[in-house]
């Protein structure tokens, strides 16, 4: 079994690596086909994580959250 660090926020969300690494991407503004190509995945996997930052960071969508991201200092 492959082990995850996980990049913990102080505002108790728990963000595995891959989900900072995936923002950092989207705020770069690659689209999930570029994502994916970059990370060597699937779209499919890309729209799986993106659905799981939203929930996490409580975003609306991708765009709120890179901006709560920004905020709270998870990427620059």
């Amino acid at each position: 079994m492959r082990h995850l660090k996980i990049f913990k926020v102080y505002n108790n969300f728990d963000l595995y690596e891959r989900d900072v690494e995936i923002l950092e991407l989207l705020s770069d503004g690659y689209e999930n086909r570029q994502i994916a190509e970059i990370l060597f995945v699937s779209t499919h996997t890309i729209k799986a994580y993106i659905s799981a930052i939203l929930k996490k960071l409580k975003a609306k969508n991708r765009t709120q959250a890179v901006c709560i991201a920004m905020r709270l200092g998870i990427i620059k």
